[in-house]
């Protein structure tokens, strides 16, 4: 069974077609680490800070996928600076590429970090998969998968593409499309996990 340490999880659209996995999953806050637990009982969830805790534990695990918080990097919010005058700018947050720099000089294992597309050139080389760029010790190849629309998709919609229903956890609405727009969808994580461990995963391809 492959170790897993799944950073910033989110309600797990990455992790949900994994299979033969031991995962510990770290989400900061606590009500969307509530809807992770429901929908993976087995998996270890800890509520916390993800980037002290890879520091401390990446050494204890097989793969590791890391979504590190994307504001400060998106293309969005740098076009929203730009139409209103209340969206201020602000510092890009470097510990996505901390991290990077630690998992690519340290860790022995396999791993995947996931951000958003950048108002710049990216400061590391990176796979652009889907609206995601992915930095990998392990090849991603050219793979065409269903478009995500950022702005205009329902949560309903939401709802089927990523197979989570969020209307049981009695959460608000706004809440909801945020938790779905940071989410990975399953067939794009399973892609990512498969191209690591081909031999143990359906594959897609």
């Amino acid at each position: 069974m492959i170790k897993v340490l799944n950073l910033y999880c989110g309600i797990g659209g990455n992790r949900r077609k994994w299979k033969d996995v031991d995962v510990t999953a770290i989400e900061y806050d606590s009500i969307i680490a509530n809807v992770y637990r429901k929908l993976y009982p087995n998996d270890n969830v800890i509520l916390g800070d993800a980037h002290d805790y890879l520091l401390n534990h990446f050494s204890e695990f097989d793969f590791i996928w890391a979504s590190p918080p994307c504001p400060s990097h998106s293309c969005l919010r740098k076009m929203g600076c730009t139409i209103h005058e209340a969206v201020k700018p602000v510092y890009p947050d470097m510990k996505l590429y901390e991290e990077i720099l630690l998992l690519k000089h340290y860790f022995k294992g396999k791993y995947c970090v996931e951000n958003v597309m950048p108002y710049y050139k990216p400061l590391i080389p990176a796979k652009k998969l889907q609206r995601h760029l992915f930095w990998s010790n392990f090849p991603l190849n050219e793979k065409q998968f269903t478009c995500d629309k950022l702005l205009d998709t329902t949560n309903a919609e939401w709802s089927k593409k990523l197979g989570i229903d969020l209307n049981k956890f009695n959460i608000p609405q706004s809440k909801q499309t945020t938790m779905y727009r940071n989410c990975v969808a399953s067939e794009l994580g399973q892609y990512i996990f498969n191209m690591a461990y081909k031999d143990t995963q359906e594959t897609l391809f």
